[in-house]
């Protein structure tokens, strides 16, 4: 009688989700009148923030075989990815980008205060605030921009890389650098959550680290200094 082979046991994937640090966006709105989105960059204290979260996840990560970290092409999240890369220097590392992972389009509402809003754009901001006020925020769009509904799929349509860097190439620790909208559109599609989870799901602050370990969301394990580092 022939005995069947035990499968070998699979190794766990983890994705730790990371927003940027406090850009000069986040600080003062009217940046977006000078710049546009993707061209913002962090402020001091966001360089801090990344070299601290950068700092946790060294000591957080301790005996990882390797690490692959993936970043938004915007100036805030590479300059985030640079800090959190040099912070592992010890760590088999290497950074890569998926412009799928990039904020939302926010269109001509960029950079505008909820204020103004109506005023400028009375229209667009009537319609929008229809959706929103019938828990629709998900499936309002931004004119001349994104819903959050497109986020969540460019974000999903991203999940065969991460899935092919552990199946081919056994990388099995990601760090995903993203902003508060993509980060919570990763969590939503990655666990098959809903547009309402979504909708009441609050964005994190800058610099904070979510971990989802293969199908579990281990919530919030950084948070800025003194974080737990519960697993």
């Amino acid at each position: 009688m022939s005995r069947r082979r035990p499968e070998p046991t699979r190794k766990a994937m983890r994705i730790f989700l990371v927003r940027h640090g406090e850009s000069l966006g986040n600080v003062d709105k009217s940046v977006h009148a000078k710049l546009p989105d993707h061209a913002i960059s962090l402020s001091e204290r966001g360089r801090e923030q990344a070299r601290a979260a950068g700092a946790f996840l060294a000591n957080y990560c301790r005996g990882t075989d390797r690490i692959r970290i993936w970043t938004s092409p915007y100036r805030r999240t590479r300059e985030t990815a640079q800090h959190i890369f040099d912070a592992l220097e010890r760590y088999p590392v290497d950074i890569r980008e998926h412009f799928n992972l990039c904020e939302q389009q926010f269109g001509l509402f960029d950079g505008i205060s909820d204020e103004d809003l109506p005023h400028r754009f009375p229209q667009e901001h009537a319609y929008y605030a229809m959706c929103e006020e019938h828990e629709g925020r998900f499936w309002a769009r931004m004119p001349l921009g994104e819903r959050r509904f497109d986020v969540a799929i460019r974000i999903h349509q991203a999940f065969g890389t991460f899935h092919r860097d552990a199946e081919r190439h056994d990388i099995r620790n990601l760090i995903v650098i993203c902003h508060g909208v993509s980060l919570r559109a990763f969590v939503m599609q990655w666990l098959h959550l809903t547009p309402e989870w979504f909708d009441q799901e609050p964005n994190p602050g800058n610099a904070w680290i979510r971990l989802v370990k293969d199908d579990e969301d281990r919530g919030y394990i950084y948070r800025g200094p003194g974080a737990s580092s519960e697993s």
